[in-house]
């Protein structure tokens, strides 16, 4: 699938003006945020998630269980 897509001039800023058949693909909508990254192939990707957000999270869950009463105690 190809689209054009138009860039317009929104205030002081520049904004992306997205067809209903990309937010139907992306399962976006108005006021969700989605995130441009480098693509390892040129050019850039377009997502509705942060890449590698849920493995990060587990990261963090896991260090916070494991760290528990140190940050209790720091957080006093």
């Amino acid at each position: 699938m190809v689209l054009q897509l138009k860039l317009r001039k929104v205030g002081n800023s520049v904004g992306l003006v997205l067809p209903k058949e990309a937010l139907a693909l992306l399962n976006a909508g108005e006021g969700d945020d989605l995130y441009l990254t480098d693509a390892p192939e040129g050019g850039f990707r377009l997502t509705p998630n942060a890449p590698d957000f849920a493995s990060k999270m587990q990261i963090a869950n896991d260090l916070s269980r494991q760290y528990r009463n140190a940050l209790t105690e720091l957080a006093k």
